[in-house]
């Protein structure tokens, strides 16, 4: 085992920071030295002028010159380095921010992955600042933050959870590969847009004849021939010849053409960091039975991957080089349009079926990456226990993973068949919330392959329905009463699917009278246990604390206290059995002023 697995994650990233500011320092000295022989040069070239003025050959003046152009790149080199070095440093300063809970707002926050028809995104806080998705993504590429949201979206299968899991452990010490593909395109972090590519080059072929590509490159090889003759004195009609039935041929196959470049111009764009990203998975091994599978789907005859997409960003450059305002007048001599889109067709035709392949194992690859950063971050969250059967969620030591250690109350909690439901009351800001919350976002990371926040978790697949964050919409007319039972019923036809459910429902019907609430709340728990889900309901309108007593062993009533000390609420959030027997909101009213 090395010293990088051994270490805790904040010594490691201490070191790392320590290691990369030396580094950019020497590259900081080598930079100034190598400007002084740049500016000591410069500083000749008056001496050998007055030299040369004095009957020196005048070719004396090119050394200078070109030792002052041949140390540009050199000096270009350790910039990159230095800026290399520096970029490490601050990746990792953002990993002691993670490790210090001071992350929130310096991540990607995948706010385009938020939809309102979703059944527990917003509730949990999985997308937007200070998400789990913030917290967890390191992903470069487009495809790889699309990989990690439909993770966190969707549970998957028990046995590529395990699979995840098994990937995770063996990606969680490879510090030296996340820093790599961390630094990859600077000023670049998304690249591509992967399904736009992956629907690109799987698009019906144009079908090129040979007789097409042979006239393509004839007409453009007789516009150089006879440009070559204008050009010695030998007339412009036989150029303006070739141009003008070269331009015929080009126009007859416009349609073509057109479809070529237009098609190409989106997903063709920004492939650089897509390449520089396969480029360096392609130089990994893995052992987990995952990683081995994903990286084999990188393996090609002849070109590799990173290859090939280079091969069309060179294209794709090239095509953008006839709006060169030097470059134009000859690509249109050489057909250049045309030229491009015959090779890039080509290019479609014979890597195109590859890409989607190449595309999925980049973006799992990078999801777990993400998985395994935030496991090497938080050596003591352990992976959850898979169970076969029906709803189940056991947890010790309980926490929510977005909320700073210090902060975190653990919670010891069991659903199962009995009780399948808990009934939390409890008054105004005790902690009902905070819980539904924790138990949802442990079940997203749970079962998309990650760790979680708890001392030990078992639980069987489900699928969650929650409403916590229910709101009403203007544009749409409808209030947050209807909102509710929209998604209420949303949550029923859950059931339906093959997942036994986990239904998470905060202040159930709190938006209509207390009789209706009752009779409604009662209705909607008793057809989700029929159905074989499981769930916590929180309120604070303890007639609905029957529902448990009615349910007798199916349903059981748990609650949060709270304490008046001094004038002012105090909250323990911890977790007790039975029912609340008392409510603070005339102390808080009072505590505001307010005069009850």
């Amino acid at each position: 085992m090395t010293d990088k697995q051994t270490r805790e994650p904040r010594v490691e990233y201490t070191h790392r920071i320590e290691a990369r500011q030396a580094e950019a320092a020497r590259h900081m000295r080598r930079f100034r030295r190598v400007g002084i022989v740049r500016l000591s040069i410069l500083a000749v070239l008056p001496l050998l002028a007055w030299f040369v003025l004095n009957g020196l050959s005048a070719w004396w003046l090119l050394l200078p010159v070109i030792g002052f152009a041949a140390l540009a790149p050199t000096q270009w080199g350790i910039t990159e380095a230095r800026r290399r070095c520096e970029r490490a440093a601050d990746l990792y300063q953002r990993g002691l921010a993670r490790l210090d809970d001071q992350w929130a707002g310096k991540g990607m926050t995948g706010e385009r992955f938020v939809t309102g028809t979703h059944p527990y995104a917003e509730d949990l806080d999985l997308f937007g600042h200070g998400s789990l998705f913030e917290l967890l993504s390191i992903a470069r590429t487009r495809v790889g933050e699309e990989t990690l949201a439909k993770w966190l979206l969707e549970p998957a299968a028990p046995d590529a959870i395990r699979a995840r899991q098994s990937a995770v452990v063996e990606l969680r010490p490879r510090l030296d590969l996340r820093e790599d593909l961390a630094l990859l395109g600077e000023g670049i972090h998304t690249g591509s847009d992967a399904r736009a590519l992956t629907e690109w080059a799987a698009a019906s072929p144009w079908n090129i004849s040979g007789a097409t590509r042979v006239t393509a490159k004839v007409l453009a090889l007789l516009a150089l021939i006879t440009l070559g003759l204008w050009i010695g004195g030998f007339g412009w009609l036989p150029f303006l010849a070739a141009l003008l039935l070269g331009q015929v041929f080009v126009f007859s196959l416009r349609a073509q053409v057109n479809q070529v470049i237009s098609g190409v111009a989106g997903p063709g764009r920004d492939l650089r960091l897509l390449t520089e990203v396969l480029s360096r998975l392609e130089r990994e091994r893995f052992s987990s039975p995952r990683l081995t599978e994903l990286r084999a789907a990188l393996d090609v005859a002849g070109l590799s991957p990173s290859q090939q997409i280079a091969r069309l960003n060179r294209l794709v450059e090239m095509l953008d080089s006839r709006r060169n305002i030097f470059f134009a007048p000859l690509a249109q001599a050489l057909l250049w349009p045309l030229q491009c889109a015959i090779a890039i067709e080509g290019w479609r035709q014979s890597s195109g079926p590859a890409v989607a392949r190449w595309l999925a194992a980049v973006g799992e690859l990078e999801a777990l990456g993400s998985l395994a950063g935030y496991s090497y971050e938080h050596p003591h969250d352990p992976f959850p226990e898979l169970v076969d059967g029906g709803g189940c969620f056991e947890a010790e030591g309980l926490g929510h993973p977005l909320l700073p250690e210090a902060r975190n109350v653990r919670t010891e909690l069991r659903l199962a068949e009995e009780p399948s439901v808990l009934i939390v009351s409890g008054s105004n800001m005790s902690g009902k919330s905070t819980l539904l919350r924790s138990v949802g976002t442990n079940t997203v990371l749970a079962l998309a392959g990650a760790p979680v926040r708890a001392r030990r978790l078992r639980l069987s697949p489900l699928q969650i329905g929650a409403s916590i964050r229910i709101q009403d919409s203007l544009q749409a007319g409808a209030s947050r009463f209807y909102a509710e039972i929209t998604r209420l019923r949303q949550i029923v036809e859950l059931t339906k699917g093959t997942l036994p459910v986990l239904f998470l429902l905060d202040e159930i019907l709190h938006g209509t009278n207390s009789h209706d609430r009752r009779i409604g709340a009662d209705g909607v728990v008793r057809g989700l246990m029929k159905r074989g889900a499981i769930g916590l309901v929180t309120t604070h309108d303890l007639a609905l604390t029957r529902i448990a007593e009615e349910l007798a062993s199916r349903a059981a009533n748990v609650h949060f206290e709270d304490h008046l000390e001094g004038g002012r609420m105090t909250f323990d959030y911890l977790l007790r059995p039975g029912v609340l027997q008392r409510s603070n909101a005339l102390e808080l009213m009072r505590s505001v002023g307010l005069d009850v």
